[in-house]
């Protein structure tokens, strides 16, 4: 007689196949959702505390607080650990709090109880996932719309209008406006051209000269017929000065384009040590169930009568 079984019957041609299977999952959901809720309110703990200490240790003043390299490496200790000890704690609640597997190999015991520690980790990626994700999505989506407003607004932040000193307003949206602005070009700058006008045509110019990577010559020579007529330089004077804006902004744009490129990596980087810190938590998150299932199964911890 097979306790709390059922007995499945195969009928083939000249044998009978008789299997004994449990009528209860293997999957102890109790103890993985109790384990899974351990694991990511121990998450959420060490990582405000590693946010905390992060942001202790780093300071605005110069030759003061941690440098970059040592927060890098304290970023991806701290991970290690956030994974190490939220899986650990949360895993070994699994395997203590399941109920006792009777009449199955001893194997089959360790295998159960790491398949499910490692779906209590999961359960509990899921969970702190889905809770910080609108804070995340908001985080990321700030800083994408920031980005795209500073590399977008490089090129006409950087030129300023030559001679004044002041950000050129010309909108670089319509592709063909330098091409109309060039079409109707004078050799006499206009003299009835308001400010407003000068900046915008200027502003034109430049965004282009700075997406070519160069100011051409009919360009410069343009540029600094407007700065002399508006500021009563020489024309040599005016070419000088245009040289000089036009390294500015120059100089500006590249460096938007190294911050950019040292985010990139950055966040390159933080996503493979992430996910490696990740796939630890996993690891551990089974050992650990297995651990604490041998722990119950045991009776560890408790004295022998």
């Amino acid at each position: 007689m097979v306790s709390a079984a059922t007995i499945v019957e195969r009928q083939t041609i000249g044998e009978i196949e008789t299997t004994a299977e449990s009528s209860h999952s293997a999957v102890s959901w109790g103890a993985i959702i109790g384990g899974a809720f351990a694991t990511g309110s121990l998450s959420v703990i060490l990582v405000l505390l590693g946010s905390g200490l992060g942001l202790a240790s780093v300071s605005p003043w110069p030759y003061s607080g941690a440098s970059s390299t040592t927060l890098k490496a304290m970023t991806i200790i701290w991970l290690i650990v956030v994974q190490w000890l939220s899986a650990g704690v949360g895993g070994y609640l699994t395997g203590r709090l399941r109920t006792k597997w009777a009449g199955i190999h001893t194997h089959e015991v360790y295998f159960r109880d790491s398949a499910n520690g490692f779906v209590t980790w999961a359960v509990a990626t899921v969970l702190v996932a889905l809770v910080l994700s609108s804070a995340l999505s908001s985080a990321i989506g700030g800083a994408t719309r920031g980005a795209a407003a500073i590399a977008g607004g490089a090129a006409q932040g950087a030129a300023q209008e030559a001679g004044t000193g002041r950000t050129a307003t010309g909108s670089a949206a319509d592709p063909s406006a330098y091409f109309v602005d060039a079409m109707f070009r004078s050799d006499t700058p206009n003299a009835n051209a308001t400010d407003q006008q000068v900046k915008s045509e200027t502003g034109r110019i430049m965004t282009k000269a700075l997406k070519d990577g160069e100011l051409s010559g009919p360009d410069k020579t343009y540029l600094a017929k407007l700065v002399a007529a508006r500021t009563g330089l020489s024309q040599v004077d005016a070419e000088k000065r245009v040289d000089e804006v036009f390294a500015q902004a120059k100089n500006a744009e590249t460096k938007v384009k190294q911050a950019a490129d040292d985010a990139r990596k950055i966040a390159a980087k933080l996503a493979i040590f992430t996910a490696l810190s990740m796939m630890i938590g996993a690891f551990i998150a089974a050992a650990a169930a297995a651990l604490g299932g041998a722990h119950r199964d045991e009776g560890w911890g408790y004295p022998r009568y």
